[in-house]
């Protein structure tokens, strides 16, 4: 890969208080400036924003990117609900002293971000997803059934046995985990990915997450989940755990939706192609509520 290393070492990372939770977080550019809310996927960490944590605060912004609940530093405290998670993000952003955000998820965070701005409106001035559906879009498209995406979707069931996954996950010094990278990180990169999965915990804590989904989904899919806040969607292609079409059902459970294909970028889009989600973020941040750039 040509892209230039990013190190931890090279951001400033803190704790902060956040509800019961401590929470581990990069924070980045100048206080008081707009709020960007970060939030990483599985199995990742505050890491996988390195290219937009410093490039988003060079262009004028205070830039929050967290270990979410049970991630690499931050605590593993049980529940793993989408309830806790989105009522984290909420804490967290008034936590820092703001009242709204610009909320980005990546995969799980993205699934994170979705609903804190379905739950939390009144927190979410304009929300940013790649390559993760609506909840309720992905359960429609799973009970339609769409095959491409049923086959996709083996790990999450894969993943409600007791105790296995971790074993298999954690083997060979997290091979498998690793592997999933390998497109769109370095070796030295992996490096720090393998230390915060390592951390005691974390690996399980990022496990049940998937596992109190799949025991609550229809708790979450009765509450209105509809997106009202402006909102895009980055969509890096192609995505071996995701079909498109659960990309474009996504589309029409928003207000305003513009859906953004990065070919070649695959899943885990904002590292393998940073330059492109950092000028599709910020060119979103840049629009009016028109659409209009101001």
């Amino acid at each position: 890969m040509s892209k230039t290393i990013l190190h931890p070492s090279e951001f400033h990372t803190q704790y902060l208080q956040v509800g019961d939770l401590q929470m581990h977080l990069a924070l980045e550019g100048e206080p008081g400036a707009p709020l960007v809310v970060l939030l990483h996927g599985f199995p990742e960490f505050w890491y996988s924003w390195r290219y937009q944590i410093k490039a988003l605060a060079a262009s004028g912004y205070r830039v929050a990117a967290p270990d979410q609940r049970g991630y690499n530093l931050t605590d593993k405290k049980p529940p793993y609900s989408v309830f806790t998670l989105t009522a984290d993000i909420a804490a967290l952003i008034k936590s820092l002293g703001y009242e709204k955000a610009v909320v980005v998820g990546h995969d799980w965070g993205g699934n994170v971000a979705w609903l804190t701005a379905a739950f939390y409106p009144e927190v979410v001035e304009r929300l940013i997803v790649c390559n993760c559906p609506h909840p309720a879009a992905m359960v429609r498209v799973l009970r339609s059934p769409h095959l491409p995406q049923l086959f996709k979707s083996w790990y999450v069931f894969f993943f409600q046995l007791p105790g296995i996954p971790e074993g298999a996950l954690s083997r060979n010094n997290y091979a498998t985990l690793a592997s999933s990278l390998k497109s769109s990180t370095t070796k030295e990169e992996r490096v720090y990915f393998r230390e915060a999965w390592a951390q005691p915990g974390a690996l399980s804590a990022g496990i049940s997450w998937y596992r109190a989904l799949v025991r609550e989904i229809g708790k979450v899919t009765a509450r209105d989940t509809h997106i009202r806040v402006p909102t895009r969607l980055i969509w890096g292609a192609p995505d071996p755990f995701l079909d498109k079409k659960t990309a474009e059902e996504s589309v029409k459970v928003c207000d305003s939706c513009d859906l953004v294909e990065v070919p070649g970028a695959g899943h885990f889009v904002q590292q393998s192609m940073p330059e492109d989600v950092n000028r599709l973020i910020l060119g979103f941040l840049k629009k009016d509520s028109s659409g209009a750039q101001s």
